[in-house]
C-alpha cells in the first residue's frame, strides 16, 4: 500500500492517480493528535487497521489535494554514512551514521531554502529512506526487517565546507530547515520485495544527475536497523536514511527544481530557493565523484576482502 499524508495531514491510501481518505479508520486515537505527531500514531495502529483500508474505494484525484511528508516531525533521522561500493567491490567499510534534526523535514513540492552560511557549496544527496514500524532495542539482524514499516523517498541537503579545524560537523552541515524533503508517499515493506535491488535517480531541471541502484548498498538495511538499534531504541516513525552512491552529486542553488524517482515508490519534487543568489557550474560534480572512488579503491588495494 502506499500511504501518504495530505492537505491538513489526513491519511490517505494512494491508488494509481487517486488518494482515498481513511480519517475515520485511524479514529481519534491519530487525528485528535497535533499533525506533526499523527504519523508515528498511524503506523502503529496501522496493523489493526489495515484490512480496512485495503478494502476501501472511490478517492479523489492526487491532482487536486496537497501531499505532505508522511513523517512531518521523525522522533529520529539516522544517516548512514556514504554506505555505498561507488562501484568498487572488495573492503566493506564500516557503518556510521549521524544524527540529522527532525525539523529538517520538507514537504514534497517545498522549498529548499538555502542558509546564508558560507558553505563551499550545497549539494542533493537522493536517498531510499526506511521508515520504522515497529520499536525495539538490540534488534537481531535476523529479525530487522520485522521493525521496517515500509519505505520512501529523501533528499539529503548537505552543505559543504563549513567544518573546520578538524571538527565533525556531520550535523552543522546538513540539519538546517527544510534539508530533508521527505515523500511522496510510504510504501509499505510487504509491496517491496527487495530493498536491495532498486534504481534511484535524481534530476536538476531536467538534467541528469544520480543514477545509482540499491544492489550497490554496502551494509544493506537490514543491517542499518540492527546496527542503529544497538545505540538507541527505535521508535515507530523513525526515519534511517540509507546513504547515497556520489557518483552524480551535484549543486543546487536559487530557481532550480530538484526531482528524485525510487523504482516501485515514486517521485519527490521540490524547489530551491537561496536569497542570496549564488552560482556554481551547473553540472554534476566529477572532482567529487572521482575523489570518493579513488579513495575506495586505495583502500581495497591496500586490504583485500577476506
Amino acid at each position: 500500500m502506499k500511504i501518504a499524508l495530505f492537505d491538513d495531514h489526513r491519511p490517505g491510501l494512494v491508488r494509481e492517480d487517486l488518494i482515498i481518505d481513511f480519517s475515520h479508520l485511524a479514529g481519534d486515537a491519530v487525528m485528535g493528535l497535533p499533525p506533526a505527531l499523527r504519523a508515528q500514531a498511524l503506523i502503529e495502529r496501522f496493523p489493526q487497521i489495515q484490512a480496512a483500508v485495503g478494502a476501501l474505494e472511490g478517492g479523489v484525484p492526487l491532482s487536486g489535494v496537497r501531499l505532505r511528508a508522511p513523517v512531518p516531525r521523525p522522533g529520529k533521522i539516522l544517516c548512514a554514512i556514504g554506505n555505498y561500493f561507488e562501484g568498487v567491490r572488495g573492503l566493506v567499510l564500516p557503518l556510521g551514521m549521524f544524527l540529522k534534526a527532525s525539523n529538517c523535514i520538507l514537504d514534497p513540492g517545498g522549498t529548499v531554502v538555502l542558509p546564508r552560511k558560507k558553505a563551499k557549496v550545497f549539494q542533493h544527496e537522493a536517498e531510499l529512506a526506511v521508515v520504522i514500524g515497529k520499536g525495539g532495542r538490540d534488534i537481531p539482524q535476523s529479525e530487522a526487517m520485522n521493525h521496517v514499516f515500509g519505505y520512501t523517498c529523501v533528499i539529503d541537503v548537505s552543505a559543504r565546507g563549513l567544518t573546520s579545524h578538524g571538527r565533525t560537523g556531520w550535523y552543522v552541515d546538513k540539519s538546517y530547515d527544510t534539508f530533508a524533503p521527505l515523500g511522496p508517499w510510504i510504501v509499505t515493506r510487504d509491496e517491496i520485495a527487495d530493498p536491495q535491488s532498486l534504481g534511484v535517480k535524481l534530476s536538476v531541471d531536467g538534467q541528469p544527475r544520480q543514477d545509482y541502484n540499491t544492489d550497490d548498498m554496502e551494509h544493506p538495511v537490514s543491517e542499518l536497523v540492527a546496527w542503529a538499534s544497538e545505540s538507541s531504541s527505535l521508535e515507530p516513525g523513525d526515519i534511517i536514511c540509507c546513504g547515497t552512491n556520489h557518483q552524480g552529486l551535484g549543486p543546487v542553488q536559487d530557481g532550480e527544481q530538484v526531482s528524485m524517482e525510487i523504482e516501485s515508490i515514486g517521485a519527490l519534487s521540490v524547489t530551491v530557493s537561496d536569497i542570496e543568489k549564488r552560482q556554481w557550474p551547473k553540472m554534476a560534480d566529477t572532482e567529487m565523484a572521482i575523489m570518493v572512488r579513488e579513495a575506495r579503491q586505495k583502500l581495497a588495494d591496500a586490504k583485500p576482502a577476506t
